[in-house]
């Protein structure tokens, strides 16, 4: 008995010291078994690195090893993507947080977010505030944008909308104080070259296209440090009728996010994900600075809770009070995730 609680307090020392060393602690509960037969799941996404946790787990295999078949469709803004989940032709939206939702969490659609996207990182962000070329001689910092033309991706209430707010709050202006246009996330750098907009937010990997061919140059960027402008949503059948699929589909985007931490962000098998299912380039790649993807997929409200305030506040929304996140997050997924794989140090 003394040799056998010796042997058991030997092993359960050495598997500590083993999680240890790959950066998770606690107890692994063991993932769930894939599901046979493997599962639909119709994603609509918008084709930008915040999402590129979806990339690799699809690119790498990850889905598949839980028994997904993911069906991955492109569109150009979130608010494209909302119609399809409101329609319930999508289970996941890969989306910005658009006004759109926030009117809809408030009159009760079951819509609810699922894991987070990529965050803003806190210093060289990839999204950016760019002026064209063609306008850099009269926009030489943010003021200088009163009464121009500013491009943002999903028009009023969009993701884009937040992102060009926050950047004018910089030179205390508001949306009303320019011209917005909406223009999809993948022509924004035609829309620069040719000088029909003067100014246009774009993150990677637009915003290095219209850089390096010169049409633009950056007039600001960490517009959000550190905070989440967008996310996976699921639609609430989706969490209500096929809870197991939406437990496996975010345990295989936690799975890869823990494969991109680091040097292994740009491992080759990463690269090849990230390529396949947006227009970056390998170079632009490596000369971004990368989103923060969290390890352990945490849901940061602070940022949900400052996206829904600028809205609000720029008349979008058809409610006056603060909404409770309640309605808005579902973390069950993500705490499951953690729980199965073992807390990742950050």
């Amino acid at each position: 008995m003394a040799w056998d609680g010796k042997l058991k307090g030997w092993v359960a020392a050495l598997v500590g010291t083993l999680f240890l060393a790959a950066g998770v602690t606690g107890a692994d509960a063991g993932t769930p078994a894939p599901l046979d037969p493997p599962q639909k799941v119709r994603v609509a996404y918008v084709p930008i690195m915040k999402f590129a946790t979806m990339y690799v787990a699809a690119g790498r295999g990850i889905f598949k090893k839980y028994g997904l078949d993911v069906d991955l469709e492109k569109v150009k803004s979130g608010t494209e993507a909302i119609a399809f989940l409101t329609q319930g032709s999508v289970d996941v939206g890969g989306i910005a947080i658009v006004t759109s939702l926030w009117n809809s969490w408030n009159r009760g659609l079951d819509i609810r977010v699922i894991a987070p996207g990529g965050l803003e990182p806190l210093k060289d962000s990839p999204t950016a505030l760019l002026v064209a070329t063609k306008s850099a001689d009269k926009v030489k910092d943010i003021a200088d944008l009163k009464g121009k033309k500013l491009a943002v991706a999903g028009g009023p209430g969009s993701g884009g909308e937040y992102l060009a707010a926050k950047a004018l709050e910089r030179a205390k202006l508001t949306i009303r104080d320019v011209e917005l246009v909406n223009i999809g996330n993948p022509d924004i750098p035609a829309a620069l070259q040719s000088g029909s907009v003067d100014a246009a937010i774009a993150g990677t990997p637009y915003s290095d296209q219209a850089v390096e061919s010169g049409s633009a140059k950056v007039l600001a960027t960490d517009l959000t440090p550190g905070l989440m402008t967008v996310a996976f949503v699921g639609s609430g059948k989706f969490i209500k009728e096929r809870p197991e699929v939406a437990e496996r589909f975010v345990l295989a985007l936690t799975e890869a996010a823990r494969m991109m931490q680091g040097a292994d962000y740009l491992s080759k098998e990463n690269i090849d994900a990230y390529m396949k299912y947006t227009a970056t380039t390998e170079q632009a790649l490596k000369k971004a600075t990368p989103s923060v993807y969290d390890p352990n997929m945490e849901i940061p409200l602070k940022g949900l809770a400052d996206v829904e305030r600028v809205h609000r506040e720029n008349g979008r929304t058809d409610y006056d009070t603060p909404i409770d996140l309640k309605k808005v997050v579902d973390t069950q997924f993500v705490d499951k995730a953690v729980a199965d794989l073992g807390k990742a140090k950050n």
